[in-house]
């Protein structure tokens, strides 16, 4: 089994599309209106709208409502990411922070209220974890 991709299901598929296209720097690949998919290397951010939920069954997923799934993403600088998304970012949870596990982390809600936490390894244990090598 292989994991693939997490789909955040939302009201307003362009506001969250262009979120993470900001975010991750990376172009969506849509679908349809519906439908877009922003790929990485590891995995798949999928964003589909509340209109799709219906396919699954009625009442299944509803926008805007999470409050446990943090959505992770692996960053060369994070201070740098900081930087350059203080603007578009309207509620920091957490600032960056260096964690007891090794990874200096950066907490923050999308524009549906879902945490986003982008982080970099700081100690040679998380670099190694992860496969990044230790910082200049």
């Amino acid at each position: 089994m292989n994991f693939i991709s997490t789909r955040i299901i939302t009201a307003d598929v362009t506001r969250l599309v262009e979120f993470y296209e900001l975010v991750t720097g990376i172009t969506a690949v849509w679908a349809n209106e519906l439908f877009a998919e922003i790929p990485t290397a590891i995995g798949t951010l999928a964003i589909g709208s509340d209109k799709t939920v219906p396919l699954f069954g009625i009442g299944s997923a509803e926008p805007a409502s999470n409050r446990s799934a943090i959505l992770e993403f692996l960053v060369e600088d994070v201070d740098a990411e900081f930087g350059r998304l203080r603007g578009h970012v309207t509620e920091v949870v957490t600032e960056p922070t260096t964690m007891p596990w090794g990874n200096r982390a950066l907490l923050f809600r999308d524009p549906d209220g879902n945490l986003v936490n982008l982080f970099t390894p700081v100690t040679d244990e998380a670099r190694a974890k992860f496969g990044t090598a230790a910082s200049r």
